[in-house]
């Protein structure tokens, strides 16, 4: 899994004004996982199956740092997850799968 061929929204044409829409597209498209916060992604992807693969960051208030010590800790256990699961959660203590 590459990881470091990552695009943020401020990268699109609309930025952070990008639409959902616009980004499971993009993600199905291009077969890549949206990293996110937000829920709304969660709802299509357990309604309509889209974006492509799914990673929600469920950790509440938690500095960048933080954040990016957690992934680093975790990547390999998140890469893994992948190869049997389209949908895994972050939280500050583990990893959840779900199916």
């Amino acid at each position: 899994m590459v990881w470091n061929n990552a695009v943020h929204t401020l990268e699109l044409e609309a930025g952070n004004h990008t639409t959902d829409s616009y980004i499971n597209e993009l993600s199905v498209t291009e077969q890549r996982i949206v990293i996110t916060k937000d829920a709304d992604f969660v709802n299509s992807f357990l309604l309509a199956g889209v974006p492509f693969k799914l990673l929600l960051v469920s950790t509440g208030n938690i500095s960048n740092k933080e954040l990016l010590t957690l992934f680093e800790k975790n990547i390999s256990i998140i890469e893994m997850a992948y190869e049997k699961h389209r949908y895994v959660e972050v939280i500050r203590t583990s990893l959840i799968e779900h199916r």
